[in-house]
């Protein structure tokens, strides 16, 4: 097949490119599973039924025979699975109905492998935010779907709230919800921080708009509760800021990395320490994850980084601001990479980048060696670019 096609570029012009890079392909599972020196989850996205006869902006319709299958290849590839987070569209077209069949079809997939490792995000989000919101009912909200998901027999993911964020007054309402929640839960949990680039609702989580400030705040609660903490994600984009929390939390809580940019070199981590990982540029760079791991397990740091690096421009072109809009470059290669049949999302969110930025991840796929089969990839480029008028 040829695999030669037209690209637009940002300043409006038009280029021949061909993808010249063979795939990258992961290591064979090995007997009894793989075995890393690092807890790798990958938040995972899902996909639609892009044949039901619906209002796509407003109704939910998922396609869960792709959407396990997809969990049961990051499976197959040693990552762990962190279901029902920002990367399958929670509060952007995933809401709390939707998340609790979503946990209950992947739950039922775990529970028929030895090796599934997975968590689900418990948070607020049935809870319209409001001034008339109490922090009793952030409390009574964060309780109603842990208990979901601790009946399904899953681990919690703590997701940041956005009803707390609003009802907050100080950071000594943050301290009574998680001293409150973390008092009970069955497990322990994965404390997650998501970023206002992430979701500018979450502005100000902790108690201060500062993120140091809020970094004291939110290590003295996990410090305090370290028994019923297993770690906390924090999705700041900050190395600076991540190693510094690293460096001051309890020696029992791990620091999962979530920042898309500099997520290399955290896992790499320094003579003081290093990060696990929950990250969601790991669903779509799934082999190069899988593949760059195994050699660090190997103290192969030098592969590690060999393999791991051209990821690093592509998630950071993914993950661009607004950031909340990664979704679409992750759903996206999900297609180029014939993982679904269409590039249809929840809540129409594959018009949330233009044509020049999956123009350009196209590219940085390609140099990734992300792209599972070119062939099959260019002509679906070719297929979307047709739409906006380019043969």
């Amino acid at each position: 097949m040829e695999r030669s096609l037209h690209l637009p570029k940002a300043d409006g012009t038009i280029a021949a490119f061909t993808p010249v890079n063979e795939p990258l392909i992961a290591p064979e599972r090995p007997p009894g599973g793989h075995d890393f020196n690092r807890v790798a989850y990958a938040a995972a996205h899902v996909v639609v039924d892009a044949l039901a006869d619906n209002d796509p902006w407003l109704d939910r319709n998922i396609d869960w025979e792709r959407t396990i299958a997809f969990r049961e290849y990051l499976w197959g590839l040693g990552l762990g699975v962190a279901e029902a987070m920002d990367t399958a569209q929670r509060g952007m077209g995933l809401d709390w109905s939707g998340a609790k069949e979503l946990i209950a079809h992947a739950q039922s997939a775990a529970r028929g492998r030895s090796d599934a490792v997975i968590a689900y995000g418990a948070g607020t989000d049935h809870l319209q935010p409001g001034a008339d919101v109490t922090i009793d009912d952030v409390i009574r909200a964060y309780e109603e779907q842990i208990a979901y998901v601790e009946g399904q027999g899953g681990r919690v993911i703590l997701m940041a709230s956005r009803a707390l964020a609003t009802a907050a007054k100080s950071p000594d309402d943050y301290i009574r919800v998680y001293d409150r929640i973390l008092g009970q839960v069955k497990e322990p949990v994965i404390i997650h921080w998501l970023g206002s680039m992430f979701d500018p609702a979450l502005a100000g989580y902790w108690g201060s708009s500062d993120d140091m400030r809020a970094m004291e705040t939110a290590t003295a609660i996990i410090n305090q509760n370290a028994a019923k903490v297993d770690g906390v994600k924090i999705s700041l984009l900050s190395a600076e800021k991540e190693i510094v929390m690293r460096r001051r939390l309890d020696p029992s809580v791990k620091m999962y990395t979530g920042d898309d940019f500099n997520y290399a070199e955290l896992i790499a981590g320094d003579d003081q320490g290093y990060s696990h990982a929950l990250l969601g540029i790991f669903d779509a760079v799934a082999p190069a994850a899988s593949a760059a791991l195994a050699k660090l397990a190997q103290n192969d740091l030098d592969a590690f980084h060999e393999i791991l690096a051209p990821t690093v421009p592509l998630s950071r072109h993914i993950f661009k601001a607004p950031t909340r809009f990664y979704k679409t470059g992750v759903v996206f290669l999900a297609y180029l990479n014939g993982f679904q049949d269409h590039f249809q999302m929840l809540g129409g969110q594959q018009s949330a980048r233009s044509i020049q930025h999956l123009s350009e991840l196209f590219r940085l796929a390609d140099a990734a060696r992300v792209l599972r089969d070119p062939d099959l990839a260019t002509y679906r480029m070719k297929t979307i670019l047709a739409t906006v008028g380019i043969e």
